[in-house]
This record gives C-alpha cells, structure tokens and sequence, in this order.
C-alpha cells in the first residue's frame, strides 16, 4: 500500500510517495530495534550523549534544509519552522548533558556493610506515534530521552510528515547502531500492529483524544508503558485591569498561528464583563491584521491548513455551531491551497459546540463572564486540560487562579502556544493519560527502576 505526502500550499505538488510499512514492516522494525537494543544499552552514558550532541550538530548544519521540507510538507510558516528546528537542536543537546545526571541513588540497608541501591535501566523498544504538525519537534522531544537512556526506536510519523520524518532518520542513524532508530511509515494500519506488538516496552502517541483512548488501552492492556498526549480546548481569560492592547495581540497568535494547528492553540477567549466589548474590537483587528500567505514568505503567520479535509471540518463546524462570526470564516479569495481566514466567532454560552470541541483550525469563540470567578469556571467547563493563559495584573488572582484552572499548564500574561523542553508537559482529563513528557518526567517514563540489594 503507498500514500502520498502533498503540500498544502500546492496541493499539485507531491512530497513524496511511500510504501505503508504494515504489520510485516512493523514486526521486522521490531525485530531489528531489539537486537539493536542490545547492543545500545551498553554504551556508557558519555557515548550516548555524545551521540546526541552529534545528532543536534548534524541537524544544525541542515537547519535550512529541513526547515524548508517543513514548510513544504506541512505548511508552517518559515519563521515557525525554522524556530522548530532550532528547539529540535536544543532538546538534543539538552538531554545530552542529562544523560550524564545521576541514574540512582543509596539507602540505608538492614545491616550496616549492605548496600542498598536504586538504579534505572532502559525499557527496550519504544514506540512513538507522532503528529504532522510539529514534525522534528515532537519525533525529537520523545526520541532524544528515549535513545538517550539506552533505548532502541521505531517511529511512525503521520503520514502527513513522513518525509520530514525521514529526513531526520537519515541524521540520527548515522550516530546510533544500525537500526536503534528506524522509521516505519503508514497510518492505522502500521500503527496499530506497532502499538500491539509484544517486544514494544513502551508506547508514547501524541494526537487525538479518540485515537490517544484506543492506544492507551491496547498498549497498557498487554502491560507496556504507555503515554498519551491528545490535544485541548485551550482557553485565555482575560480579567479586568488586565493590559488589554498586549493581551488581544497575544491571543491572535495564540489562537490563529500556523492556521490554528497546534494542541496549545487558543479555542476560547473568555473575557470578563467589564472589559468584554473593548478586548473584543482589539482582538478582531489584531486577528484581522494577521498575514495569511505563502508560509514560504518571511512575513506568513498563519498558512494553510494540512488538508482539504481538515478545511471541510472547520467549515462545517462554523455552520452548524451558530454564534456571530466576527471575522474570517471563508476560504480567502485566489488561494490554491487549503487557507481558511482566521475566523473569530462570539457564543453567547459555553454549550456552543465551539466552545466545547477542538476545531484545530484558525477558528476561536469568544465568551462573556460575569466575574473572575465565572471564567475560570467555564474554562473548566470542558472534557480537556491541556493548557490555559491568564491575563491579569492582579498578583493575588494571578497566583490563585493558577491553582484553580484544571490544565496541566498554566501561563499568566503569555501565550497558550509555546512549551518549555526542560518541564514536564502533559494536560490534566482528557487531555492527557499517563506520565508527562519532556523534562525530568522523560527518564522516569523511558527508564525503569531495579533495587539492589549487595551484601558482602
């Protein structure tokens, strides 16, 4: 079975065509990964790192190469994709130096000449389903703890970032053993036998809450590790006093950024009463200053949306969900790709569809509260988790309302977008299950710890 990677700002224009790896390219991957394993998990930890410093130095010297597959098979925006590659490099080398922190630690025996140690040991095969919108980003935040604790890899990108995928494959391989890091393109139909093969130690998948939901159970329920990271209705609240001129030009590139299509974008925009009516003429006219354009130009912010499928959704969702539409809403006009204007829709309660569903897409609903209390309440008014800003100079809300949103991220006076590659991230409901990502939180869930008990 083949499939094609195609351009969203060209839809003529073919990325690549690639052979579905399925069940027998998995159970081969597998196959290979395990004896790579074997041989990786010797190395000491200054051998690892240094093969990581390596990968980030290789991927330096290609910065503009793979920005520019980036910005071709998915549509960021060359600033957005260029910023991804640098924070790929910078993860590598992060968790080449953390590679070398300690791995474990003594307690106090029974008997005063025993010693009793903690140590961690890699897991084995690692599995890692990734997501077209962050394509060397999100493969590298899973990959580099992964690898750099003596782990072996197979990746399955989606199939909309398959050749950025394997462009990053043909740089990590040229500093691991044959085969530790190994790609295996396909949809379900590879991603299902990897998730359910038996010499697969642990799986982490980043994508929807449906499929996040099927993975967990089918990995968890053969005893693997499993992590999940399934995306958000991510809300900005906006409180009185707040410095409303920086709070609405923050949030319209929150929301409408790379068209919308990021986990941590902006879905809702929930303003406090007494300053509802002038954030929202703000917000309009930052979102209507926006650029939409070739994500090839410098000065695009926003760009197509991944497929034309995707466009449909949105679309349909606009239709049916009611409410006023601000701006935006339609397709621009001469546009090839698949572009939809960045879209801002007013409902008048939080059981608008918009409101309570994830679009991903540049399409964000606006919400009155009475209070600063009402909107942290219909900000947790949803299923997800994930992440949520709050803008306020009210040092005392600022610090309570931190505590009280239900996200596993919160960000006071800053974007919604954007994640620190040195603390755990991962949202709270169903925005995420099992351990964090990233940080710290990436060697407890890609090692295992054994106690050892040495007596004389």
């Amino acid at each position: 079975m083949t499939f094609k990677s195609v351009n969203p700002h060209d839809p003529s224009d073919i990325v690549g065509e690639f052979e579905a790896a399925g069940p027998e390219g998995v159970d081969r991957a597998v196959s290979r990964a395990r004896e790579a394993f074997s041989e990786w998990r010797t190395q000491p930890a200054s051998v690892r790192g240094g093969a990581l410093a390596g990968i980030a130095d290789d991927l330096a010297g290609s910065t503009e190469e793979v920005t520019r597959l980036v910005v071709r098979e998915v549509g960021k925006p060359i600033t957005e994709a260029r910023a991804e590659v640098s924070r790929g490099i910078s993860i590598l080398r992060y968790y080449a130096q953390m590679v070398l922190a300690a791995d474990g630690e003594t307690f106090p025996a029974a008997r005063s000449e025993d010693w009793l140690v903690v140590r961690r040991y890699p897991l084995g095969v690692c599995a890692l389903l990734t997501p077209w919108n962050f394509p060397v980003a999100i493969p590298l935040w899973k990959a580099a703890p992964a690898i750099g604790y003596g782990n072996a890899v197979v990746l399955k990108p989606a199939p909309a970032s398959t050749a950025v995928a394997e462009a990053l494959g043909g740089i990590l391989a040229k500093h691991l053993p044959e085969d530790a890091f190994q790609v295996v393109p396909g949809d379900a139909e590879t991603g299902e036998p990897l998730v359910n093969h038996p010499d697969v130690a642990a799986v982490s998948f980043t994508g929807s809450a449906k499929v996040g939901h099927i993975v967990a159970q089918q990995a968890a329920g053969r005893g693997a590790k499993v992590q999940c990271e399934m995306g958000g209705q991510n809300p900005s609240l906006v409180l009185a006093g707040a410095d409303l001129d920086a709070a609405a030009k923050t949030i319209a590139y929150a929301a409408m950024g790379y068209a919308g299509q990021k986990c941590t974008a902006t879905s809702r925009v929930i303003v406090e009463k007494s300053v509802y009516e002038d954030l929202r003429d703000r917000l309009v006219s930052a979102v209507e200053g926006m650029v939409v354009m070739d994500p090839e130009d410098e000065s695009c912010e926003v760009g197509p949306l991944i497929e034309d499928g995707a466009r449909a959704s949105a679309l349909d969702t606009l239709k049916n969900g009611g409410g006023r539409t601000l701006t935006g809403g339609t397709p621009p006009d001469g546009a090839d790709g698949f572009y939809l204007e960045p879209t801002l829709v007013e409902v008048e309660g939080p059981d608008n569809p918009l409101a309570k569903e994830e679009v991903f897409a540049p399409v964000t609903a606006l919400l009155k509260a009475e209070s600063a209390e009402e909107a942290v309440r219909l900000a947790n008014d949803v299923r997800y988790g994930l992440v949520a800003a709050v803008f306020t100079n009210d040092l005392r809300k600022a610090m309570t309302f931190a505590g009280n949103i239900e996200a596993g991220l919160v960000r006071i006076n800053a974007a919604t977008s954007g994640v620190d590659y040195h603390v755990p991230f991962g949202g709270t409901k169903e925005s995420g299950l099992g351990s964090k990502e990233q940080g710290l939180a990436a060697r407890d869930f890609y090692t295992e710890t054994r106690t050892i008990l040495i007596s004389p």
